[in-house]
């Protein structure tokens, strides 16, 4: 079965300032995932804690991603997401003034925050159904994956600047002080970005807009919503904070070489962004995600278990080359088998309960952590994903994106 979308709507001129608001999102994210954990240590707290402190800015994550999902359709999404970069800004200079655990919970829940290496965020959705109406068919993944490129670059290097408190205490400044300077440059990143997307042209009156957030395609969505859900509770026992834990923990790794191996990881991540996208139009969007990803799982789960540091990288590595081939693949192909009126509703629907299944876990992840079981979270999380690649391929292997009809 192919889904037929009509041509574009939307300009091109909202593309290349949707582009560099990303990257400057996402190099914060890219620090904030690896300092996160270094600053709640410099508080006084352990690996629970900072479990719990990912899971709280998961599930705050997802209910705003929620009513973005039934609200952000209606109205201008260009407006939401400068909305949304204000509450960035808000984030960065809260947790800068946060002293206190109960704070920082707070601003993790109610923030814009990212523990993880991934985008997820309440931008997301907003963007990528301004992108999807912006090109045809054909172009779809392509752009998806210079959208996921840039972002993953961006991360990359704001991973590499994770080492800045280190470079700031040589100054004299006190750790402490030199992660609260980092959260005060992420809020500044966040005043950035709403200046690129008030650059972005506004909608047309009605353009693109549904009466109710999802109408034909609701069964699909929901199908891919529980099969993501699966996958994304699995990510969440692996996310960036927890790894860079797990690397401190079990390796004793600085916080210099966790930001460089952060920064090659994403490096990698964002190379194969493109590769994704060329691949898709010789085996398939739905091919792309799984036989990419089962790789990826297998060398996370050989990484948890081989006992030295340099083959353990090795595979962290390998895994991070192949791991995130199914993000530009996966955005292509929910944006193509929805209706356009549904694309803000069908993004944000398929990313709150990826969300909210990420929150779930790595609390778990952080009580496994604490207790001495360092590998399982990995293994679990292995496991998991490679059974929800399995369940996809089965689910959706007849269902085509219109640029795949007749294969």
């Amino acid at each position: 079965m192919a889904i037929v979308n009509p041509a574009p709507a939307a300009s091109s001129a909202a593309v290349t300032p949707i582009y560099i608001a990303r990257a400057l999102r996402d190099f914060g994210d890219g620090f904030v995932a690896v300092l996160l954990p270094v600053y709640l240590a410099a508080l006084g707290l352990g690996a629970f804690e900072v479990g719990a402190a990912s899971t709280l800015a998961l599930l705050g994550s997802a209910l705003m991603t929620l009513g973005i999902g039934f609200f952000g359709g209606r109205f201008d999404q260009r407006n939401w997401l400068i909305a949304a970069s204000g509450l960035m800004i808000a984030t960065g200079l809260a947790f800068a003034a946060s002293d206190t655990y109960a704070a920082v919970l707070f601003v993790a829940f109610a923030g814009t925050m990212n523990p993880s290496s991934g985008s997820v965020s309440i931008f997301a959705p907003l963007e990528q159904a301004l992108l999807a109406r912006s090109v045809k068919d054909s172009g779809r993944t392509k752009m998806f994956a210079r959208y996921s490129l840039v972002g993953g670059f961006a991360a990359a290097a704001g991973a590499l600047a994770s080492g800045s408190p280190d470079a700031l205490g040589a100054l004299g400044v006190s750790r402490l002080d030199g992660l609260k300077i980092m959260f005060l440059a992420y809020a500044a990143l966040g005043l950035a970005g709403a200046f690129m997307y008030a650059r972005v042209p506004a909608a047309p009156p009605a353009a693109d807009r549904a009466a109710a957030a999802l109408g034909p395609s609701r069964k699909i969505v929901y199908r891919l919503a529980a099969l993501f859900s699966v996958d994304s509770f699995a990510g969440g026992l692996a996310v960036q904070s927890l790894i860079a834990l797990w690397l401190f923990h079990k390796f004793g790794l600085t916080l210099t070489q966790a930001g460089l191996f952060f920064f090659w990881t994403g490096a990698l991540s964002a190379f194969s962004f493109p590769v994704a996208a060329w691949l898709s139009t010789r085996i398939g969007l739905v091919n792309t995600m799984v036989f990419t990803h089962i790789p990826s799982s297998l060398c996370l789960i050989g990484a948890a278990l081989v006992p030295n540091l340099e083959t353990a990288l090795g595979l962290l590595l390998t895994r991070a080359a192949l791991s995130q081939m199914d993000v530009p693949t996966r955005t292509s192909y929910v944006m193509a088998v929805v209706t356009p009126p549904e694309r803000t509703a069908a993004a944000s629907v398929t990313s709150v309960p990826r969300a909210l299944a990420a929150a779930a876990a790595p609390v778990m992840a952080g009580a496994l952590f604490a207790g001495g079981h360092d590998a399982l979270p990995l293994v679990i999380c292995g496991v998991l994903k490679i059974l929800y690649d399995l369940a996809l391929l089965w689910m959706f292997r007849h269902v085509k994106p219109p640029e795949e009809a007749g294969r």
